[in-house]
């Protein structure tokens, strides 16, 4: 499986080596789930409404949905293509 790098919002420049096709598969899930305005999506509502969307091949039951989200999450906030709200709870959408 190839493996690709992603940055972490919360290590500036750090990088993590994670599987590429499971990483493209939930970015992709994410980015058509998330809203493109505020109040957006908290990361339970997040993970509860990607895994019906993700291949069942590489998520079967959506089992690690939670952990391949957050993996997302911070990457595309690092990349500054999502955002979260200021204030707790923390809540999700695209910019």
């Amino acid at each position: 499986m190839p493996t690709i790098e992603i940055e972490n919002v919360g290590q500036p420049g750090k990088t993590y080596r994670v599987d590429g096709i499971k990483f493209a598969e939930m970015k992709r899930a994410v980015l058509t789930t998330l809203p493109d305005c505020a109040p957006g999506m908290t990361p339970a509502e997040l993970i509860e409404a990607v895994k019906p969307k993700l291949d069942q091949t590489l998520f079967p039951g959506g089992d690690t949905a939670g952990w391949w989200v957050k993996a997302v999450q911070l990457d595309l906030e690092a990349k500054e293509i999502i955002t979260r709200a200021p204030k707790s709870p923390v809540r999700l959408w695209r910019l």
